[in-house]
């Protein structure tokens, strides 16, 4: 398959923090990209973040150009018209079904038949909101991660009636965004990042409530552990490399006593039913002054791009390269 981004119209509609953040991503690629904003406030916002990505990824060596070279490429409007073009649009929307539907409405009035429509639902299934279309087998899930741009993960979601054809075109279309995507070919809530992470998130709170240990114990105990070796070789790659039959054994006593809770943490309800929204309003789990909200955030960026930078010496396929690399040099070395 011969694909030239260049020459692939991309929509995204919804311009908060994920919908920028993909923008930047599809016009690092080479898309033409119209951005589409559903909510007017976000014009004031979304240029000025997609320029701040820019100018931190020039910073950081992550592109070679000024950010006016991309903005070449990109047309922020509140118009569902200049979308008629485009061959992939990407919903970027509130996780609310009827906000969804209204915009789906938009979007298919305006677009050809055989275009591509993506949800970045993280919460809602694929199979579920495939239904509020026309055309449901051309639908499909898109789950990025944020920063969208800098990293590896994307997961391409089939629902029940999707085209998987189509799925695989996406599949082959995100590795020109930088990604090592998962394809997805058979849908479930949560997908699979999020059913993985979901699972750790109650077992913490089980942890915490029950006296275990502190939210900072346990936030430590996942950075200086889980956080050490799971961008190398993620889960069922640590059990070989560390030993199969161990965890067999181990989870023969464990397994059992681990939390299947289904009903809500009281420590996150509490925290919500007084207002606690994170970083964004300093109270969360931990609290924050405003100068420590807004270091955290920088902070994190900076991190993006040093563990990108880490992460892209570790491909997915590292060993086999190096195997290639050995063989190559050998062959060289009998010549």
């Amino acid at each position: 398959m011969t694909i030239k981004t260049n020459e692939i119209p991309v929509g995204v509609v919804g311009l908060g923090l994920m919908g920028c953040s993909i923008t930047t991503c599809l016009l690092m690629a080479g898309h033409p990209v119209v951005a589409v904003a559903p909510i007017s406030i976000d014009i004031d916002f979304a240029e000025s973040r997609i320029r701040a990505h820019f100018n931190k990824a020039k910073e950081e060596g992550m592109v070679n150009e000024e950010p006016d070279f991309y903005f070449k490429n990109l047309v922020i409007t509140e118009d569902y018209s200049l979308l008629k073009a485009c061959q992939l649009v990407i919903e970027c929307t509130l996780e609310d079904q009827e906000i969804k539907k209204v915009v789906y409405s938009k979007v298919e009035t305006v677009i050809a038949e055989d275009a591509i429509l993506a949800s970045n639902t993280s919460a809602i299934p694929i199979s579920i909101l495939q239904k509020l279309t026309l055309h449901p087998e051309r639908f499909f899930g898109l789950h990025w991660a944020e920063p969208s741009h800098t990293t590896r993960f994307l997961e391409v979601i089939c629902g029940e009636l999707s085209d998987i054809s189509k799925g695989e075109y996406l599949y082959e279309l995100s590795n020109f965004w930088g990604k090592e995507p998962t394809l997805v070919r058979k849908d479930i809530r949560g997908f699979i990042t999020n059913r993985l992470m979901y699972a750790m998130y109650r077992e913490a709170f089980y942890l915490v409530e029950n006296g275990y240990a502190t939210i900072e114990d346990v936030d430590r105990a996942c950075r200086n552990n889980t956080g050490y070796w799971m961008t190398f070789v993620g889960v069922f790659g640590w059990m070989d490399l560390t030993g199969v039959a161990a965890y067999h054994n181990v989870m023969k006593d464990l397994n059992p006593t681990l939390c299947n809770n289904t009903g809500m943490p009281k420590l996150i309800d509490d925290i919500v039913k007084a207002g606690g929204k994170g970083v964004s309003n300093g109270h969360g789990f931990y609290n924050y002054t405003p100068e420590e909200a807004k270091m955290l955030e920088e902070t994190f960026a900076d991190f993006t791009y040093e563990i990108r930078k880490l992460a892209l010496k570790y491909p997915a396929d590292i060993v086999k390269r190096r195997l290639q690399a050995k063989e190559k040099d050998k062959q060289l070395d009998h010549i």
